[in-house]
């Protein structure tokens, strides 16, 4: 069977607003998320502006009121770090001050025990030859996580010497 090539089904304004309204009343929604479905959908830039006006006086789009779940979603569901959390909403089309200021509830979490936690689950599941090896996998992971590698190399050391640690009692009995 050939692949067919997907119509985008172009909306008039009504519908655009419409099926806009539905989808943010069902889940939160970015001003970037409603501009980047409107071009798709074949709508002209100044009747974007215009849809997107509105749904924000109507309260549908709340950039604010998006990062700040995103962030609480991100990080205690995810457990992402600041880096990752911050380039998606970058990417979502939300300000540097709104990432900022969503970002702010973030500060007062200790965010090492958390990325000890999944440190420790990425080590029960890669495989390795050398600690080195190991060491290379949970620096990068954390990395991927989005955590600062200073923050990642010092939850590395305390892991890697608590293996050792427990290495050196199992030797003694």
């Amino acid at each position: 069977m050939l692949p067919t090539d997907k119509k985008i089904k172009t909306k008039s304004l009504q519908e655009a607003l419409t099926s806009l309204m539905r989808q943010c009343a069902k889940a939160e929604r970015s001003s970037g998320d409603a501009l980047r479905l409107m071009r798709r959908w074949g709508i002209n830039p100044q009747e974007q502006q215009q849809i997107l006006a509105r749904l924000i006086k109507d309260r549908f789009i709340d950039d604010k009121r998006y990062a700040e779940a995103f962030v609480r979603e991100k990080y205690n569901l995810s457990a992402w770090g600041e880096f990752k959390i911050r380039a998606a909403l970058r990417n979502k089309g939300i300000s540097p001050a709104i990432i900022d200021e969503a970002m702010h509830q973030l500060s007062s979490i200790n965010s090492s025990e958390r990325l000890m936690e999944r440190l420790r689950r990425k080590m029960r599941t890669t495989k390795y030859d050398s600690a080195y090896q190991l060491k290379g996998k949970l620096v990068r992971h954390g990395i991927s996580l989005g955590y600062h590698t200073d923050q990642v190399i010092e939850c590395v050391e305390t892991i890697m010497k608590d293996i050792n640690d427990e290495k050196e009692c199992n030797d003694i009995f």
